[in-house]
């Protein structure tokens, strides 16, 4: 297995994160959801290096593979993270792809980085530009909605994870878009993140504001959003992106859930490869 360094962590260790580098060509970096890894990109994985793209993905700290640290889930240090692959693999001139939880860690880089070595940013069933309920934020979810998360974590991580994976493909008692052998494969890859951070980044994704960091993103955007997402509303997230980045290109996919880069893989494959050529 490959692993970059990145870190330290608040006890002076280094922080390993596990990564794939696939193909040759222009690059690509995906960044996955809460609480998954990178392997949750598999079909974008099998497709697109075959179009001359070198695709890179990496799990985040406390994830999968990746270093279980007890601190460093602030979108500061998340941001420092990604910071490291692309400077360690020397990326230049790359397409940042981030899906839900990652795309607070695209939009964060963005802004404490202005934006170096990064050509596009691609948001996808994103978090940004902010899902807090607040006085100047009406359009949020109540806080008790992501106490209520932590709670259930706390209590039974494995049962909310299994409950948790069904919202976040749509399925339901007449709805089954993906085949109780990907709910497996999806609960098995995020009973790998550590309780710890499993807590901590609800948290992280759920209180940080990222409208600012959106307003300052100078390079060509594309977000994208099912309308039938019941993890991240696109009414809360996706379709709001517009009102802070007026260039963004906004594109919502009929009847789609958040975990769309599955039961939608076909259409994101599509829409990527032409984002990413097009000049």
């Amino acid at each position: 297995m490959s692993y970059i360094t990145a870190g330290p962590d608040a006890q002076g260790h280094p922080v390993k994160l596990h990564y794939t580098d696939l193909g040759q060509g222009q690059p690509v970096v995906l960044i996955h959801g809460w609480p998954a890894s990178h392997e949750m990109w598999e079909y974008q994985l099998a497709e697109l290096p075959k179009h001359e793209l070198r695709v890179v993905a990496y799990t985040r700290r406390g994830f999968g593979q990746s270093s279980q640290t007890w601190d460093g889930y602030d979108y500061d240090t998340l941001a420092d993270d990604l910071s490291a692959v692309l400077e360690e693999l020397d990326l230049q001139n790359v397409t940042l792809v981030g899906f839900s939880m990652g795309g607070g860690e695209v939009a964060r880089y963005m802004a404490k980085y202005q934006g170096k070595r990064v050509a596009k940013c691609v948001f996808v069933s994103a978090v940004t530009p902010f899902l807090l309920q607040t006085a100047d934020n009406p359009e949020g979810a109540p806080q008790s909605v992501f106490d209520g998360m932590v709670e259930k974590i706390r209590a039974d991580r494995f049962d909310f994870l299994a409950s948790f994976g069904k919202s976040f493909f749509g399925v339901g008692v007449l709805s089954h878009p993906v085949s109780e052998a990907t709910l497996s494969w999806m609960q098995a890859m995020c009973q790998l993140g550590s309780p710890r951070a499993t807590e901590q980044c609800v948290r992280a994704f759920s209180a940080t504001d990222f409208r600012a960091d959106v307003r300052g993103i100078r390079v060509p955007t594309l977000v994208i959003h099912g309308d039938a997402d019941q993890t991240v509303p696109a009414k809360a997230s996706g379709a709001r992106m517009t009102e802070f980045l007026p260039s963004a290109r906004y594109v919502e996919y009929a009847g789609a859930p958040h975990g769309l880069f599955i039961t939608e893989k076909d259409r994101l494959n599509k829409d990527l490869l032409a984002f990413v050529k097009e000049n």
